[in-house]
C-alpha cells in the first residue's frame, strides 16, 4: 500500500507501486484534470506537482510518490482563481484545451520558484507540446499571471463555479438532463 498526500488530503492506494502515478490519479482517485498524451514524459499533458516540482506523472510510480505531497490541475484552486487559471483565459491561451492542465501545472511550478520569469525563462520551464499552437499567447499568459501573483495587476477572466452570472457548476453525476439516476 502507497501512501501520500494529493491536493492536501492524504491518500493510500492498494495497486502495484510500479504504478504510474498518472494511472492512480486518473483511475483510483477520479482526477481526470491529469491527461494521457503520449506516457513517454514528452508532451506534459500529465503533468502535476510533486512536493512543488513540476513532474510528467507518467514517468513517475506510486513507490516513488510515497510519503509526498501531489498537487493536480484540480487540486490547484477550488475555484479557478490562481493566476495562471486567470490569465489562461484572459489572454485566450486555451484552445481544445487538452493541454491545458499540464500547462498550467507547469507555469504555476514556474512562478512559483521565479515570479518574474522572463520569456527565455518561460519558454525552458514551459515545453508542453500544445497542437492546437497557444504557444504565442503562453508567453503573455504567464507574465501575466506572474504579474498577478506579484500583486500588481487583477483580474477575473475565469469565473468560479456557480456564481451569479458565471459559468454554472457541473451537476452531480446522474443529475444531469436526459439522464435517468
Amino acid at each position: 500500500m502507497t501512501r501520500f498526500t494529493v491536493n492536501d488530503r492524504p491518500v493510500q492506494f492498494e495497486m502495484d507501486p510500479r504504478t504510474p502515478l498518472l494511472w492512480a490519479l486518473r483511475d483510483a482517485a477520479n482526477l481526470t484534470g491529469t491527461k494521457y498524451g503520449c506516457g513517454v514524459g514528452d508532451c506534459g499533458a500529465c503533468t502535476v506537482l510533486v512536493d512543488g516540482a513540476a513532474l510528467r506523472s507518467c514517468l513517475i510510480t506510486l513507490a516513488e510518490c510515497e510519503g509526498r505531497f501531489v498537487t493536480t490541475v484540480e487540486g490547484l484552486s477550488r475555484d479557478r482563481s490562481h493566476p495562471v487559471q486567470q490569465a489562461m483565459v484572459a489572454e485566450q491561451a486555451i484552445q481544445c484545451g487538452f493541454c491545458t492542465p499540464g500547462i498550467v501545472m507547469s507555469a504555476a511550478a514556474l512562478l512559483s520558484a521565479n515570479p518574474n520569469p522572463s520569456e527565455a525563462d518561460i519558454k525552458a520551464a514551459i515545453p508542453n507540446l500544445c497542437r492546437c499552437g497557444v504557444q504565442p499567447r503562453l508567453v503573455r499568459a504567464i507574465q501575466r499571471a506572474a504579474a498577478v501573483a506579484r500583486r500588481e495587476e487583477k483580474i477575473d477572466a475565469a469565473p468560479v463555479p456557480g456564481g451569479s452570472g458565471r459559468i454554472p457548476a457541473l451537476a452531480p453525476a446522474g443529475a444531469t438532463k436526459g439522464q435517468t439516476p
